[in-house]
């Protein structure tokens, strides 16, 4: 598959991309050499390989959620340079 100049137009449009003209024969290039490089993927056999869910086989190794001991909340605000009795105060970040 190739892609010519109404293709890549079509593609901008849809893609809500504005493409200026000397930008035309880089991007086309570019396609295009993305799409060989997928008909060359394709060639591929692939008979008996399961589709893969995740690029990895790792899992996450996440620890038991135990209470232990916290900082005491008097303990932590004591080192705030603003608080109230219960929270921490900072500068308003939305509007």
């Amino acid at each position: 598959m190739k892609v010519d100049h109404e293709t890549l137009h079509k593609i901008a449009h849809l893609a809500r991309l504005e493409v200026k003209p000397d930008e035309e024969a880089a991007l086309l290039s570019s396609l295009n050499g993305v799409l060989t490089w997928m008909e060359q993927l394709n060639e591929v056999d692939t008979t008996g390989v399961e589709p893969l869910t995740h690029m990895s086989a790792e899992t996450n190794v996440l620890r038991e959620d135990v209470a232990g001991n916290h900082l005491p909340r008097e303990q932590a605000l004591s080192n705030a340079p603003q608080h109230d009795e219960q929270f921490f105060e900072v500068p308003k970040v939305l509007e």
